[in-house]
């Protein structure tokens, strides 16, 4: 058999790992859509490097779009397959599918606005509404530490990852030529302490490792002061600036983990009343589905809940669902946190609030999560005076913060500890994928030193045959 990288190659999106058996079978790790990767990033969404139309199968890790954003197009190009995952994450993959359905259209439409005026040729969305709940009928749950028969000759098992609600780890176990050869993909893995989730499970041994690589470099600071550079973050801004203070967050995961910060800061009689918002509709789905999915949660959250029914809400929030809500915002001079996707800051209702308040130095963004470098997130979190937003140059007069330790990927030592389950001498390939490749070379003098034997770094569309 053979593995093909088609996406998060070197990078941090589009994740899409392709595995081909010598019967002609193939299946798919991951469809997910490539993001913040400048003027390449249409071209990269469009083509695939592969025909959707041959895939047997595909294995969705999780719901993040950068995991999944893709799915709605392979099954319009073709894909006729089934698409496993976790309970959580067709729920997550539901509601995520549907709004970037409707993002793509809105952004056709927009582009075609301009390009009917200079008489160029007009431009189809990547996929519709249409496409996404055709996809969404192919989706098959499976549950967590269970080995699930595919077929004759491939059984599946997912476990805990601890990255959002309903992640998983991917473990194959492939007959081929009488020989059954084991392969493990990490998807995105969790930290072992994290706010909200359980901690990521131990894994079987495999023969190869498909593992991701974010953090590879960093370690995140102490958990415990999250809450505290929080709290510290809102008085500065919104009492003695009287600003205003945005928080590009990702709908699924991240808004979560800041109102639950927020609701323990306001459980200890130390949170500020001022106003908060939540400026994505699609994060009060993405809440809802957490709330329905309370199994998932780590037992510090649990204990919670005894004393707090709903560990997302606080006094003076309000989730903002119009378009006319979110507009009024910009106008109102008032102090208030804003809380709005998408989390690299690079489309959204977000992009428009940083635009309002970039300029003043009274106001804070405050950027709580990993920025591919190429996006607005990345280019404020690299300390640019000018940034282009809505191809207009802006000054970043605002102050420009992040809490490094609110990201839901695991840090070096994360990751280190996830493989440790493994014997080393037994991974004959352990690829990084999902990782920026300077901090790639770093993470996998750090797996070497553990014993690895063999650590790859593929580059998109690589090739490489498995014995």
């Amino acid at each position: 058999m053979e593995i093909a990288f088609h996406g998060a190659a070197q990078t941090v999106t589009g994740s899409k790992h392709l595995i081909t058996l010598k019967s002609g079978k193939k299946i798919l790790l991951d469809c997910g859509l490539f993001q913040g990767m400048g003027e390449d990033t249409e071209a990269m969404n469009e083509h695939f490097g592969f025909s959707p139309a041959e895939l047997t199968y595909l294995v969705l890790s999780h719901a993040h779009i950068d995991h999944c954003g893709l799915i709605p197009r392979l099954v319009a190009q073709g894909f006729k397959g089934p698409i496993f995952c976790t309970a959580p994450t067709m729920d997550l993959a539901r509601i995520l599918l549907m709004d970037s359905a409707k993002i793509q259209e809105q952004d056709a439409e927009y582009s075609n606005k301009h390009r009917m005026r200079k008489g160029l040729p007009l431009i189809k969305p990547l996929y519709t509404d249409d496409d996404a709940i055709e996809a969404m009928r192919q989706f098959k749950i499976v549950d967590y530490n269970t080995d699930f028969e595919i077929d004759a000759d491939i059984s599946l098992l997912f476990t805990d990852a601890g990255h959002i609600v309903g992640s998983a780890a991917v473990h194959l176990a492939i007959k081929e030529n009488g020989k059954i050869t084991r392969i493990t993909f990490s998807g995105d893995v969790g930290g072992y302490e994290d706010m909200l989730l359980k901690s990521p499970q131990p894994f079987p041994q495999a023969d190869y490792i498909l593992l991701e690589s974010t953090y590879g470099d960093s370690l995140h600071a102490e958990l415990e002061s999250t809450e505290e550079q929080l709290l510290e973050i809102i008085r500065h801004t919104c009492i003695q600036k009287n600003g205003k203070l945005i928080i590009p967050a990702f709908s699924v995961g991240r808004t979560q983990e800041i109102l639950y910060a927020i609701n323990a800061l306001e459980l200890k009689g130390v949170l500020p009343y001022i106003r908060y918002y939540v400026d994505s509709p699609l994060s009060a789905k993405a809440t809802q589905v957490l709330k329905d999915h309370e199994l998932e949660f780590n037992a510090d959250v649990k204990k919670v809940l005894k004393l707090d029914d709903d560990v997302f809400h606080f006094k003076g929030l309000k989730f903002i669902q119009t378009t006319e809500e979110s507009k009024a915002l910009n106008d109102d001079p008032r102090p208030c946190v804003i809380i709005s996707a998408s989390g690299m800051a690079e489309a959204g209702r977000v992009k428009h609030h940083i635009k309002n308040t970039i300029g003043n130095s009274k106001n804070t963004i405050l950027m709580v999560g990993y920025c591919e470098p190429r996006s607005l997130g990345g280019r404020l979190i690299a300390g640019n005076k000018v940034v282009s937003i809505f191809a207009e140059d802006y000054n970043v007069n605002a102050d420009i913060r992040s809490i490094k330790s609110m990201s839901a990927h695991g840090d070096y030592a994360d990751l280190l500890r996830f493989v440790s389950c493994q014997d080393p001498a037994k991974v004959k390939i352990l690829f990084l994928v999902h990782g920026e490749y300077e901090v790639q070379q770093r993470f996998k003098q750090r797996l070497l030193e553990k014993g690895f034997p063999v650590v790859h770094i593929p580059a998109r569309h690589q090739m490489k045959e498995l014995e």
